[in-house]
């Protein structure tokens, strides 16, 4: 038996033109779907590929910073899935003003349900724009702290000094206070504490104190270092080191540093680190006299 090509590609066409549903008066086909999300794919594809080009190749050429670099690269894959989806609708036929009111009717029902990811949409656009953040920076929002490694539209991706990654809302960062350690500058001045003996040679502390910051290398040598006395504690001075740290993303492991040195140089110089003592006063009971 011969199959009847003409009537299983009349049977596919018949398929493929069967309308769904209606927008006003345009009909949605199942042809014209397929249509739209293939082209929806393409435009989203080439997006990504457009993000990549001018994150990777573009904009090395010129010397902006690597979180203009990434504003930028999104800005432009954005403009190309935006212009995608116009383009898929109007290919397919599909009338924008038609859609413009299917949506405002769906906006009365779902527009409550939809306030968070519309928050954090525009929240998404007020990052990319204003810049309170940016990619690489060392921010601490919701006693979360870590480095930015993507922005998004709707969410931002914080990788924790634990190595991670935290899904941070948009609108954490517009309408929260947050704590930018890089933003403009990423220099920090690192406060190192420590208490010595009421016995000890004051002269000799400082010496001491001065040196551990000029022979480490990575404290800067302007602004220079700084030792204070701060205050008269219960049993002992309490002094304060107080270095610049050209990135802040270091001041964990100098200060650590810095306080293995101070131990070190305080033996060297045999300075010593008090702990709190409390004296103890002890009266001898008083004779109560008994009576007869």
């Amino acid at each position: 038996m011969e199959l009847d090509w003409n009537t299983i590609f009349a049977s596919i066409q018949d398929f493929l033109n069967m309308r769904l549903f209606s927008l006003k008066d345009t009909p949605v086909t199942i042809l014209s779907l397929v249509i739209f999300i293939v082209f929806l794919t393409v435009f989203m594809f080439l997006g990504g590929m457009t993000r990549r080009f001018l994150q990777g190749k573009f904009l090395d050429k010129f010397e902006i910073d690597p979180g203009l670099k990434y504003t930028l690269s999104r800005v432009g894959q954005y403009i190309v899935v935006i212009l995608g989806i116009l383009i898929s609708f109007q290919f397919v036929g599909i009338d924008l003003t038609s859609l413009a009111v299917v949506f405002g009717l769906l906006s009365v029902g779902i527009g409550f349900g939809l306030q968070n990811v519309t928050s954090n949409f525009i929240s998404g656009l007020i990052i990319m724009f204003e810049r309170p953040i940016s990619v690489g920076d060392r921010v601490e929002v919701d006693d979360i702290e870590g480095d930015i490694t993507e922005i998004s539209i709707r969410s931002t991706k914080v990788r924790t000094i634990n190595n991670i990654s935290i899904i941070v809302p948009n609108s954490k960062f517009v309408e929260n206070n947050v704590v930018n350690y890089s933003h403009g500058d990423s220099t920090f001045r690192l406060d190192v504490s420590v208490g010595v003996s009421y016995s000890s040679d004051l002269d000799k502390v400082l010496k001491a104190l001065n040196e551990v910051a000029e022979e480490h290398s990575d404290v800067m040598k302007n602004p220079k270092h700084q030792v204070h006395l701060v205050e008269f504690g219960d049993s002992a001075w309490d002094m304060q080191l107080r270095v610049w740290v050209a990135n802040v993303k270091d001041r964990y492991r100098m200060r650590n540093e810095l306080n293995q040195a101070i131990v070190r140089k305080f033996e060297e110089y045999e300075i010593e680190i008090p702990f709190p003592q409390r004296d103890l006063h002890v009266r001898s009971s008083v004779d109560v006299p008994i009576k007869s």
